[in-house]
């Protein structure tokens, strides 16, 4: 909990993590009006689904771009721009008159979110690096903790009554926290690197990182997608248990992120990546188990355990030799949304035409290789 402590402490460190926040509270603000979107502008699950993967699409198409935007303006300014499009763009989605002017708002809601996600985990690690002090893992707590927070203003509907207006009042007030704060890291840029011409040598780590970050976000993925799911048809479970996976998963997301970073300024970066896929591996064989309440431990272990993967995932390959922290950063990300965004699909598959249990069986073979992957990384640090 000390890195915590220090964002709670100290603006500089409290800055960064509020973009963060910010972003999953925009996101997460659009995901609960989602349902009204649909119903207003009267359209079917498919062409929803296709509006959607514009909003991927737009993430996907800002990721060659983002490091040189990065390089060009500086880290601290691109995240600062990216704080000011996305409260821009995500105003959009909850007023568009029709489906084609849902899909363009989509895209370019995508395209700054994923910009603002590159930058700002690239300001974390140089700012890590400035200062000698870990605070990844806690950033991305703030990221789930912004989930949280979106979540809870699910209980305003009924009181604003219109989407437009909740949405612009979010706008509003994060966007008013992000501007009082920019001053703290508005100035800071990327520290030189020695670049090294393309090399296989140079590529592997990053590689070995881009599939370890695509099977761990798949797993993320397929947890949120498919556990309640697996909990009602698998499990058995009774109704008002079919969620509780989803929850213990999304606590100890949290829970854990927040406490990742002293381990990992204990054991290291690769070891903690270790630690955190063995312990996955086993909350999918409590998960098999098919015993209830051993499934709702499993999802739980399943969230502990990734909770502290991606961000020291993002935090090596901000540090890869003779590779910009933002190159290493956007590669890492958009292989681990790439498996984020096709595991889901994929695994609904393997349920269709095999089982559901499958599918998790495959899931654990992942966090298996995760597991074995890290043998790899260790070799390379």
């Amino acid at each position: 909990m000390k890195s915590l402590r220090l964002i709670l402490s100290k603006p500089r460190y409290f800055a960064p993590a509020w973009v963060f926040a910010s972003l999953n509270i925009w996101f997460g603000t659009w995901a609960i009006y989602i349902p009204t979107v649909k119903e207003r502008l009267e359209i079917d699950k498919a062409s929803l689904g296709i509006a959607i993967f514009f909003l991927s699409l737009g993430v996907f198409t800002i990721f060659p771009l983002a490091t040189r935007i990065i390089n060009y303006l500086g880290v601290g300014r691109a995240t600062w721009y990216g704080v000011v499009s996305s409260s821009f763009f995500a105003f959009f989605p909850l007023i568009a008159p029709n489906y084609l002017s849902l899909v363009i708002a989509l895209f370019f809601f995508g395209a700054s979110n994923g910009f603002t996600d590159i930058s700002m985990n690239t300001l974390v690690t140089e700012i890590e690096k400035e200062d000698r002090q870990h605070f990844m893992s806690a950033a991305h707590g703030f990221f789930s903790l912004g989930g949280v927070l979106a979540g809870m203003g699910s209980f305003l509907i009924l009181l604003i009554g219109n989407p437009a207006w909740h949405m612009l009042g979010v706008i509003v007030l994060v966007f008013g926290i992000n501007l009082y704060f920019r001053n703290h890291y508005v100035q800071i840029k990327a520290a030189p690197v020695e670049k090294e011409g393309f090399s296989l040598k140079l590529f592997r780590p990053l590689l070995i990182l881009g599939i370890v970050s695509f099977m761990v976000m798949g797993g993320e993925g397929a947890v949120v997608d498919w556990s309640g799911l697996y909990l009602q048809e698998i499990a058995n479970a009774p109704e008002f248990l079919i969620g509780s996976g989803f929850l213990a998963f999304s606590v100890t997301m949290t829970l854990g992120r927040f406490m990742g970073d002293a381990i990992s300024a204990r054991i290291g970066s690769v070891k903690i990546v270790a630690l955190g896929s063995a312990i996955a591996v086993l909350g999918y064989l409590a998960v098999l188990s098919t015993a209830i309440y051993a499934v709702i431990a499993g999802f739980g272990l399943i969230g502990l355990g990734f909770s502290v993967i991606i961000p020291e995932l993002f935090r090596i390959g901000g540090k890869v030799k003779g590779v910009d922290s933002s190159q290493g950063i956007a590669f890492i990300a958009g292989a681990g949304y790439s498996g984020f965004l096709t595991a889901p699909p994929v695994l609904g598959y393997l349920a269709e035409n095999f089982s559901l249990k499958t599918s998790f069986w495959v899931l654990l073979v992942c966090a298996a290789l995760v597991l074995l992957a890290t043998y790899t990384l260790h070799r390379k640090n």
